[in-house]
């Protein structure tokens, strides 16, 4: 039997290690800039260098950035060239004429489609299972170790079962300003019941609270489950994402400026039962940058970690 080709190589080690997709087309608007560049640690690192990091040493095999037409050249230039030397490096790019054919970006529509259709504009530099997180998130070590474990030894079924890292509200709460955040509902036994997307929750003593639909402050306490939108993923996802974009296309959202989201992909998914999700609780210590604001903790939350001894003061050598 011949020796297998390069490409080849390269593909079935794609399959047993998985993939990192790097979320990192946002435009940053209530930060007020690119904020998944923003320098946080030592030499200009940003949260993705840390995020690639751990990726690697848990077992990670490749990293695929999501990223605007716009900002390609700067991302290659930047976070792309501090760490193609380690590991395959992958560019997607969400276009906002990246729509199947017949559809059109309807007038006056600038918003862009959303996390799940920039999941779905990661196919083609996938070829295995996957993780996908946010550019701006701060997941922790432990996240990555967790999440790669099980996409290791994930086996096939005739239901595709993927997995959520879940944050417990007191882990993602800020003491300042309201944050989005999905409320996680599991069953006894740790699988995905329900999504629900909170659009303001503030800290209130160790949980939270928002304000309900029907004007009622509602308190979430701070051992209850959140997604930070850090997944892990087989490509059966794609073929749901591709079908399912199209019927978002065909529907009202597109001209109210709805955005095809993946949280509300997963739910519908689970709800029809054509896939299982198993929350993996995360020990990590989370922090991110949604507001300019944020940043501080972040930079402090880095330096603390570079202290303690978890990462190298220089990460890339």
């Amino acid at each position: 039997m011949p020796p297998p080709t390069e490409a080849a190589a390269a593909v079935d080690d794609e399959r047993i290690r998985p993939a990192l997709v790097i979320l990192a087309a946002g435009a940053g608007s209530r930060y007020g800039g690119l904020k998944q560049l923003e320098a946080v640690g030592p030499g200009g690192t940003t949260i993705m260098d840390y995020t690639v990091f751990d990726a690697l040493r848990a077992g990670f095999g490749k990293v695929v950035f999501v990223i605007r037409p716009k900002t390609a050249v700067t991302f290659r230039s930047s976070v792309g060239r501090r760490i193609a030397g380690h590991l395959p490096v992958a560019y997607a790019l969400q276009r906002p004429d990246g729509l199947p054919a017949g559809f059109q970006v309807p007038p006056g529509r600038s918003k862009p489609w959303g996390t799940a259709h920039a999941v779905l504009a990661a196919e083609e530099a996938v070829a295995g299972p996957f993780a996908v997180v946010n550019a701006d998130d701060f997941y922790g070590a432990d996240s990555f170790v967790t999440l790669s474990r099980f996409l290791r030894r994930r086996e096939p079924g005739k239901v595709p079962v993927f997995a959520m890292v879940g944050f417990t509200v007191r882990q993602t709460l800020v003491a300042t300003g309201g944050l989005s955040r999905a409320l996680c509902s599991c069953t006894p036994d740790g699988w995905l019941r329900r999504i629900v997307e909170i659009p303001a929750l503030t800290r209130s003593g160790d949980g939270g609270c928002y304000t309900a639909a029907d004007g009622t402050t509602r308190a979430v306490g701070g051992d209850e489950l959140v997604s930070m939108n850090m997944w892990g993923f087989a490509p059966e996802l794609f073929g749901e994402l591709r079908q399912r974009f199209r019927g978002f296309l065909q529907g009202p959202g597109p001209a109210q400026g709805t955005e095809f989201l993946l949280p509300s992909v997963i739910e519908e998914l689970i709800r029809e039962q054509r896939v299982r999700v198993k929350v993996l609780p995360s020990t990590g210590e989370w922090c991110g940058m949604t507001y300019l604001r944020d940043k501080q903790r972040v930079v402090e939350t880095i330096a603390r970690l570079i202290a303690r001894g978890d990462y190298p003061r220089k990460l890339w050598p």
